[in-house]
């Protein structure tokens, strides 16, 4: 018996990238070697922050109720640093700080995939006794003897284009961010796809290696 829950994702820049603009360009992995990689431009009116630690942009879909949030922490910080003061308070203060500004924006097109057996992490977090005998599903099935969680999957999928970005990701239950500033994200960066109205996070993640 397998229980799945998915959620699918597909939309179109509110302002698209034009194919034209892309170049292969490089991008520094965090081991300090560089490869070549497709390197979309954009100049454009967005949504944007800065502090010390990282800058920001906020890239809107179509009708702009869910945005893209590309974090690029600064070159002395990386991701660890980044990672370390990325807390829901200061999450919520930073969501307070964007303003409109004309930006001249680089983004790697990238595609990505994940997946992780969650059996080890949820029993960690108390819930050892589905994954035994002594499991008991009643209240899902007439009969659950002998019935317990044998694995738990969870699978991710996100492609980002000049077009737009297709994301998806499913769980399964086997019971069994004068001159425009520039922001050139060309070294690892971390991601989150917001829905704008509820603050809900749909998707986030890191890009270190991108790949197309």
């Amino acid at each position: 018996m397998v229980l799945l829950n998915a959620i699918y994702f597909k939309a179109d820049w509110q302002e698209p990238f034009f194919e034209d603009y892309t170049k292969e360009m490089p991008f520094y992995l965090a081991d300090g070697t560089q490869k070549q990689h497709p390197i979309m431009f954009q100049l454009s009116g967005n949504l944007y922050y800065e502090n010390e630690d990282f800058q920001a942009v906020n890239l809107p879909y179509k009708k702009g109720r869910v945005s893209m949030f590309i974090f690029l922490p600064r070159e002395k910080v990386g991701l660890e640093g980044f990672y370390q003061v990325l807390n829901q308070k200061n999450w919520e203060n930073w969501m307070e700080q964007f303003f409109l500004e004309r930006i001249n924006l680089g983004l790697p097109k990238f595609k990505t995939e994940y997946k992780v057996t969650l059996n080890d992490v949820l029993k960690s977090l108390g819930m050892e006794i589905a994954f035994n005998y002594s499991a008991d599903f009643s209240k899902m099935l007439r009969s659950s003897s002998g019935l317990y969680i044998d694995e738990v999957k969870h699978k991710t999928f996100i492609e980002v284009n000049e077009q737009g970005t297709e994301a998806a990701a499913v769980t399964s239950v086997t019971g069994v961010r004068s001159l425009p500033p520039e922001m050139f994200v060309n070294r690892p960066f971390f991601f989150a796809i917001r829905d704008n109205e509820s603050g809900t996070i749909l998707f986030m993640g890191e890009i270190l290696n991108p790949k197309n």
